[in-house]
């Protein structure tokens, strides 16, 4: 897939709209699977209620996206769109950590370190409306990898295991592609993501 980038024209706004709608869609799936996928493993009631919250929350980013896109007489599913996310769900579906090591501390982290320049070029070429929906989905993430952060340290602590020597391995494992810098360290840091996590593997050439 070509990479999307906020520009002045109607087409390119509409083909980065319809990328991030794509993600907020997906992210729909991934925020349930994590709840149905994992049922039958012993997880306090807090665990489902704070990923259907996401849930919930990745539903209002993609309805108000929707909306946006169709201001601009355009709908979800106009343009192709790429099947990374959900390839992710597959490579991470054997194991609960493995799946809060993926999606919401390298895939959803990554969305703090992107979304704040797409913001700023939209503001550039005078469309705060998409601007704004953006700072939305930007501070909603932040607690979405804050919640993906605190269950992952917690089921660590229950298996006996180090946190951030077992979120490293399981990246190494696991994750294809590479950590890429630079890192959004201000906006981590508030969803509780240390830099030790991330900033040993950034960008490693051996990492799988």
């Amino acid at each position: 897939m070509p990479r999307r980038r906020a520009g002045g024209s109607h087409a390119g706004r509409v083909a980065l709209l319809h990328a991030i709608a794509h993600i907020e869609l997906n992210a729909i799936d991934l925020a349930w699977d994590i709840v149905a996928r994992f049922a039958d493993q012993d997880l306090p009631h807090a665990f489902f209620d704070d990923w259907i919250a996401v849930a919930a929350e990745e539903a209002e980013h993609y309805a108000l996206l929707s909306a946006r896109l169709g201001d601009f007489g355009a709908a979800y599913g106009d343009l192709p769109a790429h099947d990374g996310l959900w390839e992710a769900a597959e490579l991470t579906a054997h194991d609960l950590l493995t799946r809060l090591a993926v999606v919401p501390l390298v895939l959803e982290a990554r969305g703090l370190d992107v979304t704040p320049d797409m913001i700023l070029r939209l503001d550039r070429v005078g469309d705060p409306e998409s601007a704004n929906i953006l700072r939305r989905i930007y501070e909603d993430e932040i607690g979405h990898v804050a919640t993906g952060r605190r269950w992952f340290e917690e089921i660590c602590a229950l298996r006996g295991l180090p946190a951030v020597e077992t979120w490293q391995r399981l990246i190494r494992d696991h994750f294809k592609g590479t950590l890429k810098p630079p890192f959004n360290d201000e906006a981590r840091a508030s969803a509780g993501f240390d830099a030790r996590y991330y900033q040993p593997l950034a960008a490693m050439p051996g990492n799988p």
